[in-house]
Order: structure tokens, then sequence, then C-alpha cells
């Protein structure tokens, strides 16, 4: 790629919420791209990951995929495990305290987060440094030194400390350290650019750039990139809200939720979570406008694409089989859990029972809206004994072989 196609690529997905904001970065990154190519020396490239759970989505490797990107095009990529200000809590996107963890529970998943995350980077390419190398170090006169350089009206300004504000609520002074520290982890690296979401553009592009160039380093450039939407398409995808794709389900499941995104997500899922270029996102989309591709392809397509990223090729081709055979062809799964029902079971106890439900109100709503099937004939009520052995489906993908 020539240095106009490098920064296509590697502006692709991001989002600074100021144009004027998003232009110097470009401009930036590409003066630090010429430079380095004149100076044969790769850029130093980084993103911290506060190991706050083991358990990732998809919503955790679109840094990630930035960072892969960055490899490939033959620069120093550093994972960055934030096993310092895990103990803080990142406050950017809660707008309320984040639980202190122990250093223990940071350490274990920590070790889960490196596993997860070569199921997009290379490993051999990869760096992982732990940002208690140094933060651990810092004395208080120099906490404080750092600390000068910022005002308490910048960080009351931002949007989740403002709504504490006004509602009240706690703001702790230690939540302030957070940028700090995440500032003072770009000046350790000597780091040429940072990536993070839009949750973290105080903390690189006001925090890291100010206090690098207060000890005397040239700023980093922000690589600022868009939030992944969960499967409802609309908010970020969240455990928490269950809109998430998690990293450990299997083939099927995964290739099965990117499939139930609606359509108007398609194109932040195409540039956050895929390898295709830029190019090929602007063919895609060419044709979905001009009507040459039906959304359903298309979005088979990501599925397809993502399954492969994670599994391979080949449970790519597995799960898309599977998901014809069931969605498109109305064909149950081949194979499915047993339940062997109590004699005089109502279709509730069956529900609860076999676990297919976590209460007895989900369960209610799931046969108000025609959700619940044995052997393809909706159930009506569910207070009523279970009708006879077979094939019970709850929803879309969940199948029980009854006895």
């Amino acid at each position: 790629m020539n240095i106009d196609e490098q920064v296509e690529l590697l502006m692709q997905g991001t989002e600074y919420g100021d144009e004027e904001l998003k232009q110097a970065m470009q401009k930036e990154l590409r003066e630090r791209l010429v430079e380095a190519q004149k100076d044969r020396r790769p850029l130093r490239v980084y993103c911290g990951f506060d190991p706050r759970t083991g358990d990732l989505h998809l919503g955790h490797t679109v840094p990630m995929r930035k960072l892969r990107q960055f490899q490939q095009l033959g620069h120093e990529v550093i994972f960055l495990i934030g096993n310092y200000t895990s103990l803080i809590g990142d406050p950017s996107d809660k707008d309320k305290l984040r639980p202190q963890l122990t250093p223990e529970e940071v350490e274990r998943n920590a070790r889960t987060y490196a596993q997860q995350a070569y199921k997009v980077l290379d490993p051999e390419k990869t760096v992982i440094r732990y940002n208690a190398e140094w933060l651990s170090e810092l004395s208080f006169a120099e906490l404080i030194k750092l600390a000068s350089n910022f005002t308490v009206q910048q960080f009351l300004t931002r949007d989740n400390f403002r709504l504490r504000v006004e509602r009240n609520d706690a703001i702790y002074v230690h939540e302030f350290f957070y940028s700090i520290m995440q500032g003072y982890d770009a000046f350790s690296l000597r780091a040429d650019v940072q990536v993070g979401g839009t949750d973290q553009l105080f903390n690189i592009v006001t925090a890291a750039r100010k206090l690098m160039t207060f000890l005397g380093e040239k700023p980093n450039i922000g690589i600022i990139l868009g939030i992944l939407p969960g499967t409802d398409g609309d908010v970020k995808m969240s455990k928490s809200l269950g809109n998430h794709i998690p990293l450990l389900s299997t083939s099927e499941d995964m290739y099965g939720k990117v499939m139930s995104i609606p359509d108007k997500a398609m194109g932040q899922f195409f540039r956050l979570v895929t390898r295709w270029s830029p190019k090929e996102i602007a063919a895609l989309e060419e044709e979905l406008e001009a009507g040459k591709l039906h959304p359903r392809d298309a979005k088979m397509k990501l599925a397809h694409e993502i399954v492969s990223i994670f599994y391979s090729e080949q449970e790519a081709l597995a799960a898309e089989a599977a998901f014809v055979r069931l969605f498109q062809q109305k064909e149950t799964p081949e194979e499915m859990p047993e339940y062997e029902m109590p004699i005089g079971a109502s279709v509730m106890d069956v529900l609860t029972g076999a676990g297919l439900v976590s209460s007895k109100s989900e369960a209610r709503r799931l046969i108000d809206q025609k959700g619940v099937r044995l052997d393809g004939e909706t159930l009506e009520r569910s207070d009523e004994v279970f009708p006879h052995p077979g094939v019970l489906q709850v929803g879309k993908r969940r199948f029980l072989r009854v006895k």
C-alpha cells in the first residue's frame, strides 16, 4: 500500500465527534507514516486493555482489529495489560463509580486476555506489557507534578462526571487519576499511536498528548474508533445488557447472533470487526444500495467472515450450513439436548424444569408472543398439560427433545 492507502485503511471506522480534530489526527498520521518510512523504522502502536473481566465479546476486539492492521503494515504493536489501571477502573464510559478489583482478580482476568486476543493479533508480532512496570514506581511527588497539568473543571465537563454532579452523586478523587495514569502509559511506551474507542477520547487526545508534550516527548496520535453496537443495533455491546456476541461461544451460536443484528448496524460491523479493506466495504455497500445484493446475503457474508476469524474457514462453512438448514429450510437441528418430563407436567413445568426460560414471566411472555412450538405447532397456554413427547422449540434457536 502507498501512504494514502495506508491512511485510508487505518482511519477506517474512526469517530472523533469533531471533523477538525479528525482531519488533524489524519494529517499527523500521514506525516508520521512518511517520517517512519524515511527513517526505515516501524511506528510504535499500542492499546491498553483493563482486565476487569475474563469473558470477552466481539466489542472488545474492535481495537484489536485496528492493531492487527498496523501489524500487517509492518509496525510494532504493544498489547498493554492495565494491571495497575484496573485497580481503579476507567470511569470514561460509566456514570457511577466502578468497583475496585483486587490484584488477584486482575491477575486472573489478565491471563485470559492475551489468549483470546491472539484470535485477532499475530502472536509472533505482538509485544505484551503490563503498566504496573512504571505506574507502581511513580512517587507521590511525581504524581503531583503530573496532576498539575489538569484542572478539576476539565474533568467535570466530561459527560459521565457532569451527570453525576447533576444527580448529586459522589465523584471520588482517585477516579481523576485514571486519565493521568493512561497518559503516563503513552509516555512510558514512547508511543507514536494509541488506539481506543470514543469513550477514550479525553484520555488519549487530551491527557496523553498533554503529558507527553509536558515530559518532552512527541505527542502520540489518537486513533479513536466507533463503539460496536450490540445485537439490538442501538446501544453499546454489553454482557450486562444481553446484546453481546461472546468470543467463547460456539461457531454456530456466533454465526446466528451476527445474523440477528438489524440491517442498519451492518456498516459498523463491516468497518470495525472484519478484515475487509475500505474498497471492499464500499463495493459491498454499493451493491446493497443498488439492490444487487440482498441484505440477508450481505449479512451472511458478514457472519461467515466473523466466524472464520475466530474459528476457521471450515467451521464458518459448517455454521453457515447449519443456519441455512435451521432457519431458511425450517429444519430442526440434528443434535439437541433431551429432557424427560414428569408425568402430568404442564407446559410451564417443562419450560422451567428444562432451563429453557429463566422465570415463569419469561415463559408466559414467549407463549403470548407465539414463540413456543411443539413439533411445529404453536403452544397457546402455559398451564395446559404438556401435549405429548416431541421437539420443543423456544424462540428461534433453542430446541429440546422432550421424552
